[in-house]
This record gives C-alpha cells, structure tokens and sequence, in this order.
C-alpha cells in the first residue's frame, strides 16, 4: 500500500497520507511521494484543485517517523532540502489546496498544513509543533511562515513551547478558515473544492502566484508586479468570458476549465 493515495472526483484531487496504523507519520519515501502528488495536481490540465486529509479518523499527520527521520538527519546521511516539494517550498504549484484535517496535526503534518491556501478541520483535532521537546526545530517551512500567517506572539508560543492546542484555540489564532463535526469534514472540504472549480482557473492561479510572489518585495516593486499580474488576468479569455457572462447575466464558460473533469457525484 501507498503511503500517499491520490484519488479523483471529478477536477478535485483528494491527496491521503495512507498510514493509518502509524497516525500518517511519514516514512522518507512518503516525502518523496507526497511531492510527486503535488507535481501531478500542478501538471495534470484535468484537476483544479487539491484536498490534503489523512486516512482513518486519528491523525491528519504527526509528521516524521522519527525512527527513520532522526537517524538519517543526524548521521549526515540525508538532507532535509530533499522534503521541500512534500513541503512546498519554492512550489509552482497555483493551484488551490484545501487541508482537511481529521485528528493530530503535529510536527511536520502541522507544517505541511501551513503550505496549504484553505483549512478545514475537524472538531476533534489537536495542533502542536513538538519539536522543542526532542532537540529538533520545524524547519520544513515553519520558521519561515508561521510568523507570516499568525500574530508574532502565538506563533512563538506555538514553536517554543510545542504544547498541543485544540481545533477551536487553532482558529482563534488564525490557522484554520472554518471548524467542523467531524463527520462533515471531507463533505464540508469537497463543497469548498467544487466551488472553486467554478472559478476561472486563471483568476485563481493568478491570485496565488501572485500572493506567493509578492509578500517579500519592497512595497513599490510589489505594486508593479500586481499590476503586471493583474494585466495578464485581464486580458485573458478567462476574462473575456467572465465578462460577457455577467453583460448576459449567465454562467460563465470559462476555456481555463475546458479540459477539466466533470465531477461524480455532486450538484452544483
């Protein structure tokens, strides 16, 4: 069995680490494995959107099987910069990815959860950067966004104490976009991920390419860039067509979402 599964429905791609037994901790071929995932959303014209959940009920992921991890890291024999595409570091990947959390979220599972652009978690998970306690840092992406995403002070309390904390301290933070009933999670996720394929592919691209690329730049630079972003949305046939769709008062078709697949099972 996989440690990471892909599964389809229709445009949406529904990524699971596949680890049940062991909480979706990661063996080093998983890494290897959840990057490829994320190049196959990024290359595949057919998928729009991403979901990032965990198999079982137990655990989204509690990141590293230190039994593999830690003895490779130490030893020298193992680079962590070989994790940055399972992490998103660098990524080209502008498509939008959903998490969905399901239980623990620890480690490097919360961080990968920080590569993601929308969260959705259930009542029952639990958040929590143990690092600290066993001589290690989170340094697949942590130390680089946590303090972007969330208030300074929370961020540091999150990374220095590595205390657990529940789903709704998480979204009092800033972390998660919405909380609910577990059972709900992945129905709650899908509705989210469909509605977004309904959106121009290009806008959305757009936006998080842009978004990505732009937070470091002297304000100035920035601006120039947006309005270079902005140009190319607007003159694309995403826009053209959006736009005589609202004249006509109509759905818009847009073309960026002529090669996707319809989905299986759902109304719009």
């Amino acid at each position: 069995m996989s440690g990471i599964a892909l599964d389809r429905d229709g445009a949406v791609a529904i990524i699971r680490f596949n680890r049940p037994d062991k909480l979706n901790a990661l063996t080093l071929a998983m890494y290897e494995e959840l990057g490829a995932a994320f190049a196959e959303v990024r290359d595949d014209d057919s998928l729009a959107v991403a979901i990032l959940t965990g198999s079982g009920d137990r655990a989204f992921c509690v990141g590293a099987d230190l039994t593999e991890s830690i003895p490779a890291l130490s030893e020298g024999c193992f680079d962590i910069s070989a994790w940055d595409a399972a992490h998103q570091k660098h990524t080209t990947l502008f498509k939008p990815v959903i998490a969905a959390i399901n239980g623990l979220c620890l480690g490097g599972g919360f961080e990968i959860m920080l590569s993601t652009d929308i969260r959705i978690s259930a009542d029952t998970a639990e958040f929590g950067l143990p690092e600290s306690g066993v001589g290690v840092v989170p340094a697949g992406g942590t130390l680089t966004r946590l303090t972007r995403q969330i208030p300074y002070v929370w961020a540091m309390e999150l990374m220095l104490h590595g205390d657990r904390i529940p789903a709704t301290q998480a979204l009092r933070y800033g972390l998660l976009n919405d909380v609910v009933p577990a059972p709900e999670l992945l129905e709650a996720a899908l509705d989210r991920a469909h509605r977004l394929v309904g959106k121009s592919g290009t806008a959305l691209a757009t936006i998080k390419e842009a978004v990505l690329r732009l937070g470091d730049l002297p304000q100035d630079q920035a601006f120039h860039s947006e309005a270079l972003y902005g140009q190319k949305a607007f003159t694309s046939p995403d826009a053209r067509e959006g736009l005589s769709a609202f004249a006509e008062r109509r759905p818009p078709d847009f073309p960026s979402r002529h090669g996707t697949k319809p989905h299986s099972y759902r109304d719009d």
